[in-house]
């Protein structure tokens, strides 16, 4: 208790300068629509079990939830956050700078980034890093030291041997961390051993890394918000589309939706959890430590989400689609979140 006595008596002086009307009773969580159905999944078992009011979940996406998170501190202000990557050096800055100085990382588990299609198309997908780069990038190399803009409209452009249908593909927007991710883990790879890739690498790091995160914009690939169900919706409604989340979200809709194997890998359970998967990611949320003797519930309901019975392997999370943490690292997860740990201590 006396960790938690100065910041925790901030929040009570900045309840009180508010009003009793306005200090409010619910756990306020935001943050990854990756994480999402997973923090919400946890808000519904702890309003079930302890009879208090479900906490609020919002889905805005990482970077969208760090920004509402690090606001500050007090009733206004989110008191949990999750994260489909790690929080970033300047994140922690404006945290710091709006007095969020006490945050503990939770580790919840680990997702793959799916690319899915509809079950109307027949087509038995596989598509390697280097054909989706070649799909999506918004510039590729000349062949002379130069780049042009993507000249691919056609799955066949890249490759003769893919369908004949124009490349149409749903995916989340930059301040998403599922598209930090896709960057990161597809495009990055898809790039990297295209001609003389390497060498602009190795002379010019900034500009390599804008070729190969850049993403089109001339119509082939689609920013379809922070709502992953919409982006499932586009499919079933074009069948000869791709869409880009996390694997919940594939299977969840896995009686609508079918993976595109990523280098000859589906995304399963199995091959996320022993890494042959080459697209899969952590998963984390961020808990504001000045709050945890204030709002209402917070204690228990962060026993509730990391949980066995929610993080285990077999527990209720793992059943909409996480990939669950070694037992021995769930367990240093909990006591980290139990005692709260402070982030970098």
């Amino acid at each position: 208790m006396k960790k938690y006595l100065s910041s925790c008596a901030v929040v009570a002086l900045v309840l009180a300068s508010a009003g009793a009307a306005t200090a409010r009773d619910q756990i306020k969580v935001t943050g990854s629509s990756t994480v999402f159905p997973y923090s919400q999944a946890a808000a519904e078992e702890y309003a079930n079990k302890s009879g208090q009011p479900a906490p609020v979940v919002e889905s805005v996406g990482t970077g969208g939830g760090f920004k509402a998170f690090c606001g500050g501190i007090g009733p206004d202000f989110a008191d949990i956050t999750g994260a489909s990557r790690a929080i970033k050096d300047s994140e922690l800055e404006l945290c710091t700078a709006n007095g969020v100085t006490d945050v503990t990382e939770a580790l919840i588990g680990y997702d793959g980034l799916s690319i899915a299609i509809s079950r109307k198309n027949e087509a038995d997908w596989n598509l390697t890093e280097e054909q989706i780069f070649k799909a999506l990038a918004a510039e590729l190399p000349d062949g002379n030291g130069g780049f042009v803009a993507n000249p691919n409209k056609m799955w066949s452009d890249i490759d003769a041997s893919l369908p004949a249908i124009a490349i149409v593909a749903f995916g989340p927007p930059p301040t998403s961390g599922t598209r930090d991710a896709f960057v990161e883990l597809v495009m990055h790879d898809g790039c990297k051993d295209l001609p003389g890739m390497a060498d602009l690498q190795k002379a010019d790091a900034d500009k390599w890394n804008e070729v190969c995160s850049r993403m089109r914009q001339d119509g082939p690939f689609v920013e379809a918000g922070e709502n992953d169900n919409l982006i499932v919706q586009r499919l079933e409604s074009d069948p000869n589309s791709i869409g880009i989340f996390g694997y919940s979200f594939l299977y969840e809709n896995s009686d609508k939706l079918k993976d595109v194997k990523i280098n000859g890998v589906p995304a399963t359970f199995d091959t996320i959890a022993d890494g042959s998967y080459p697209v899969a990611r952590p998963l984390y949320f961020y808990v504001k430590n000045a709050h945890r003797d204030v709002i209402p519930g917070m204690k228990e309901f962060l026993e509730e989400y990391v949980s066995d019975a929610a993080l285990g392997e077999g527990g209720y999370m793992a059943e909409r689609g996480l990939t669950p943490l070694k037992p021995e690292l769930l367990q240093e997860v909990q006591k980290n979140v139990l005692e709260g740990k402070k982030l970098g201590s």
